[in-house]
């Protein structure tokens, strides 16, 4: 059994003891085309960064903080700071450079070994197998391009009752 760097108190879903999946987005092939990026917005001047302030709708935006106005394009970085997905029962996030995404929610699950310390108390979708550690949230089998994910896919809405998919 691996270590739950975690204590069972990060990484896991609370109201169902399910822990989070976390997979390479290199694994995933339709991650990049179906995943959303949220980008930061920061002042170009001063820096300030509470995205709630600014409305970017607007051809000129003004800064809460300094007055600072400009262009709308102005204010958004270059590079998206996260990727998401929330949709179809699923909450699953990839920030900035990291190659890993994380699965926060979804239909499916699977056994996986514990993650390193870098993802406490997740499991590692690559490391997953029958007698993993822990039930894990993870991708269903439409993820892949082959139309089979490399582990057992099995549904999460009938607690009591595991239901192997495919």
């Amino acid at each position: 059994m691996g270590i739950d760097y975690g204590l069972g108190k990060t990484n896991i879903d609370f109201e169902t003891g399910i822990r989070y999946g976390v997979i390479p987005a290199n694994d995933v092939d339709l991650w990049s085309e179906s995943s959303d990026s949220e980008y930061l917005v920061s002042c170009p001047q001063c820096g300030y960064d509470r995205i709630d302030d600014f409305d970017l709708d607007t051809d000129r935006v003004v800064c809460p903080e300094c007055d600072f106005m400009g262009e709308s394009e102005d204010w958004i970085a270059s590079l998206p700071t996260i990727e998401t997905y929330k949709e179809d029962g699923y909450l699953c996030f990839q920030h900035g450079d990291d190659p890993d995404i994380f699965i926060e929610k979804s239909p499916y699950k699977t056994r996986a070994d514990f993650c390193s310390p870098c993802a406490p108390g997740a499991v590692h979708l690559r490391n997953a197998h029958a007698n993993g550690d822990a039930w894990g949230y993870c991708f269903g089998h439409d993820w892949f391009e082959s139309g089979v994910a490399p582990y057992t896919v099995y549904s999460v809405t009938d607690i009591g009752h595991m239901i192997r998919i495919k």
